[in-house]
């Protein structure tokens, strides 16, 4: 594979690995360098590129596991799970309480068990479909279905009792 057809293949995915690498790592510099790795394994990968089903799904699967193999070293001790990406909105009082909403559903999601976080991040964040999430947490749909589905109970049921008693 040239490296025009690498490129057209890979590019439109970086913005995805990019947002799990930084969901998973924090920081945005960590960020950076793991999109900068799994594309470089891409590249190493590229003639093998074009035998999978769905280059995506590889590729954030390979993310995934580089990630939480970061988190899982002795240099990544400091890290932890955040998420950052919410829209501005005009009225000051409406992004203030939209800021401490979205705080209250980072902390609640940092709480979950790490594959509802990566479920969540995977549907409600990058959007991708069931199948694409079955494969990249090898699991199967209904599973993945059903961890979503008690993913999003929990945070609703959190998220209830803070707007009723102020608590978590």
């Amino acid at each position: 594979m040239s490296s025009k057809e690498f490129l057209d293949l890979v590019l439109p995915i970086k913005q995805k690995i990019f947002r799990l690498s930084k969901r998973l790592l924090t920081s945005t510099e960590e960020a950076e360098d793991a999109t900068q790795e799994i594309l470089i394994k891409a590249w190493n990968k590229n003639s093998e590129l074009k035998s999978y089903t769905s280059v995506e799904a590889m590729m954030m699967t390979m993310t995934k596991n580089y990630c939480l193999d970061r988190l899982k070293s002795k240099q990544a001790s400091n890290l932890r799970i955040v998420h950052t990406n919410y829209t501005n909105r005009e009225n000051l009082d409406k992004q203030t309480e939209d800021r401490d909403n979205l705080s209250w559903v980072e902390k609640i999601v940092s709480q979950l068990p790490e594959a509802q976080k990566m479920i969540i991040q995977l549907r409600e964040i990058e959007e991708l479909e069931f199948e694409e999430i079955a494969q990249i947490m090898q699991m199967s749909e209904t599973n993945v279905r059903v961890t979503l589905s008690r993913a999003r109970k929990t945070i609703k049921e959190k998220m209830s009792k803070i707007s009723n008693y102020g608590i978590a």
